[in-house]
Order: C-alpha cells, then sequence, then structure tokens
C-alpha cells in the first residue's frame, strides 16, 4: 500500500498576476535643466561683454586688444563660472529627460538617446568654449606672461565656441516626436519643434553662433513646462 501525503501550495508555488507599482520620476533633473538654462543665458551675456577684439577701435591692433582684455577680467569670471554652472547642470537634465522619454515612448525608440546625446554634447561644447579661460584670464593685460596675438584668439574663442547651442535643438525636435507618441504634451512637442528645429537650423547654417541666443531660451521654456506643466508624470520632488 502507498501512502499519498497531500501537501498543500505556498505562496512560492504560485505565480499570480500582481501589478507593477507607478513610480513617477522625480522632476530634480527639469530644476537641473531650469538652472542650466538660467546659467546658460549668462554665459552668453558676460561672454558678449568681453568685446575688445570686436571693439572697431582696437581693430588689427593685438597689443591694444590685450590690454583692453585686462579690464574685462570680471566678465571672463562671471563667464567662466556660468558656462561650467550650465555644463555640469545639463548632464542631470539630459540624464532625467532620457528617463522621461524611456518612460513614454516605444521600448524600441530612439528618441530618448537622440534626446540625452543632444545635451550631453551641448555640456561638452560649454566646456570646451571654457577651457581656456584659465591660462588667460588671470594673464590679461600682463605683456611679459601674454603673447598679445594670442590674447585675441583667446578673445575669439569665448566669443564663438560657447555659442554653438546647436545640438541641442536636435534635444528639442525629439520633443515632437514624443508628442507624436503621447509621450509628452502636444504644446511641449511643438516648442520643441519650432524652437529645437531653429536652434538646429542656426547651428548648421554659417549663423551657427546665433543658436547660443535660441537654445538657452529654448531650455528654459522645455524646463518650465515640465516643472509646471508635465502633470502626468510630476513627482514627488
Amino acid at each position: 500500500m502507498t501512502a499519498q501525503t497531500h501537501v498543500p501550495p505556498t505562496a512560492l508555488d504560485h505565480t499570480a498576476p500582481h501589478d507593477e507599482p507607478v513610480v513617477y520620476p522625480p522632476t530634480r533633473w527639469a530644476l537641473a535643466g531650469l538652472g542650466a538654462g538660467l546659467a546658460g543665458v549668462g554665459a552668453i551675456v558676460s561672454s558678449s561683454m568681453v568685446s575688445a577684439v570686436y571693439d572697431d577701435k582696437y581693430a588689427g591692433d593685438a597689443d591694444a586688444i590685450s590690454e583692453a582684455l585686462g579690464d574685462m577680467v570680471p566678465q571672463m569670471l562671471a563667464f567662466h563660472l556660468s558656462a561650467m554652472v550650465a555644463a555640469v547642470l545639463l548632464v542631470p537634465f539630459g540624464a532625467g529627460l532620457y528617463r522621461r522619454l524611456k518612460a513614454s515612448t516605444p521600448a524600441d525608440s530612439a528618441l530618448p538617446l537622440v534626446a540625452f546625446s543632444g545635451v550631453l554634447v551641448t555640456a561638452v561644447v560649454l566646456v570646451l568654449g571654457a577651457g581656456l579661460d584659465t591660462e588667460f584670464i588671470f594673464s590679461a593685460g600682463d605683456s611679459d606672461i601674454l603673447v598679445s596675438s594670442n590674447a585675441a584668439m583667446y578673445n575669439h574663442w569665448i566669443g564663438t565656441v560657447p555659442w554653438c547651442w546647436g545640438l541641442l535643438g536636435l534635444s528639442g525636435i525629439t520633443l515632437f516626436g514624443a508628442a507624436r507618441h503621447g509621450g509628452v504634451p502636444r504644446w511641449m512637442g511643438l516648442v520643441g519643434l519650432l524652437g529645437g528645429g531653429l536652434t538646429l537650423l542656426l547651428g548648421i547654417s554659417p549663423l551657427q553662433y546665433m543658436a547660443g541666443m535660441t537654445g538657452p531660451i529654448g531650455l528654459l521654456v522645455i524646463a518650465l513646462g515640465f516643472l509646471a506643466g508635465d502633470k502626468a508624470f510630476r513627482g514627488r520632488s
């Protein structure tokens, strides 16, 4: 005779379906984007104030340009701090934007990665734009240390390279693609298409430095949109 023992199943034996908790991404990344936009505006404004090489009265006179830069150290310091703060804050903004789009676009969509890449490259451009600051700010106007022609080149550098925000426009355009999938509000998609498209076109064109005017403003608008208008994904922090 064979005895049969019935052992009741335990909870571990069941694979009952369970609801996945809904996790809303926090919004600190959008706050970082707002800060990056403000700092970006500051970088553009302070860069434009370092204008010795563009002043007609110094035209072609490297020595005069170098001497004039010696009186613009506060503006150059403001530029450096603004550009670097913007670059630092763009990284968490880009990461948060990637996560936000990843959660609301098709699984195989390239939009989140493209959006992140545009933001990240813009941050790198800002770091490179401020990369010569230490070499020149503290020797500006000192002919014993700084070669005048190099000083003129430096003024051209900070008046052009940090203004290359063109690829941030690519990130803006991805919002339009996300909006078509219902991933972001429709108005945000339109702003991304118009503002981002303009910034990208300026960046591609020979007028590429004008992207430095539209890029930070567009970033401010989008960051504010995610902070205040993205109700479906507004997180706890």
